[in-house]
């Protein structure tokens, strides 16, 4: 009578259990909908990157074609949770984010990610062979390496590593680079980019922000 007790206590426990953790596995392992992501993109972001990611003010960066990892990455950076500080402050992009689920960031990332970029150009032709040299050559007199080792020829990056720059706002690209140098952004891993822009002068980093804006 006790074994029949217990089976009749214990039993449906497990199985409550057992579908509780399968409701979750199937939450966790859900995939990116860039549908769903669009009725956000349209409600939430358009105001600032527009509809499709091609923000129009130089200040907002364009997100359209960015890889799906790095928006991710910095979706999730940008939310502060509890006690634990957003990793990459900044308070418009935090309001922004802090009702967002993991999940609603993901299917975020995956309908900019799969938006065609608008070309851009390089503005000012007095610094671009200067801006050209740093970003292929950089300047091994101060050990400051090339931009095209990491984000490639023509700045397409590379998928869950380095962003894709080329065809950015210039005034947001010197923006970057000049809070990494300063130390107002530090979300880079091993603190890559903010040595390197250590090494960069104001002059430098605008010229190399014009130039990957002409980039295709």
């Amino acid at each position: 009578m006790m074994r029949s007790l217990l089976c009749r206590i214990v039993l449906p426990l497990f199985v409550l259990t057992c579908h509780t953790a399968q409701a979750q596995e199937a939450k966790t392992s859900a995939k990116p909908d860039a549908t769903r992501g669009k009725a956000i993109a349209t409600s939430v972001c358009a105001a600032c990157h527009a509809a499709d990611g091609n923000s129009t003010i130089a200040a907002n960066p364009k997100i359209a074609g960015q890889h799906y990892d790095y928006l991710l990455k910095q979706l999730l950076e940008f939310k502060a949770v509890g006690d634990k500080p957003a990793a990459r402050p900044n308070p418009v992009m935090g309001g922004m984010v802090a009702a967002l689920t993991e999940d609603q960031m993901k299917d975020l990332a995956a309908y900019f990610a799969a938006q065609k970029q608008t070309d851009n150009t390089a503005k000012n032709k007095d610094t671009l062979e200067l801006g050209k040299k740093l970003y292929r050559a950089g300047d091994m007199s101060k050990g400051l390496a090339a931009c095209a080792s990491c984000h490639g020829p023509a700045g397409a990056g590379m998928p869950a590593q380095y962003p894709r720059i080329s065809g950015q706002h210039a005034e947001y690209l010197e923006a970057q680079l000049k809070a990494f140098r300063d130390g107002g952004r530090a979300n880079d891993p091993a603190k890559m980019m903010r040595m390197i822009a250590l090494k960069m002068t104001d002059a430098e980093i605008k010229a190399v922000s014009d130039y990957v804006a002409g980039l295709r």
